[in-house]
């Protein structure tokens, strides 16, 4: 995957929104206003930060060493930086992504969850 393809993974999910929020070299993408995945633009190398239940993201980076490492200016316990080596699968980067997603809309109040378009 590149930046532009996690962009429109991102935005294929149901009430997904982007902005710019911290400047041009950061784009986030919200569901139900809350962030639930950042976007690098100001790297080479592709690097995003996804929001990840405590336990799994130690497993994750425990499993994944160089790949995942706790989230860049976010809370490390809730928070994973992704920056995929080659031979990354896309397949697992889209598990991460979706997962921060569900994650995220799961966490919402149930009436902001209903009222979503």
């Amino acid at each position: 995957m590149n930046a532009e393809s996690v962009r429109d993974f991102c935005l294929e999910q149901p009430h997904v929104t982007e902005d710019l929020p911290f400047g041009p070299e950061t784009v986030v993408f919200r569901i139900g206003g809350k962030i639930f995945l950042l976007l690098s633009l100001d790297t080479e190398a592709l690097s995003f930060n996804v929001k990840c239940d405590p336990e799994r993201a130690e497993e994750l980076r425990e499993r994944h060493p160089g790949v995942v490492r706790p989230g860049f200016h976010m809370n490390k316990k809730h928070w994973n930086t992704v920056e995929p080596k080659e031979g990354t699968s896309d397949s697992i980067l889209k598990e991460w992504i979706l997962h921060s997603y569900d994650l995220v809309r799961n966490s919402l109040p149930k009436k902001s969850r209903e009222l979503l378009p």
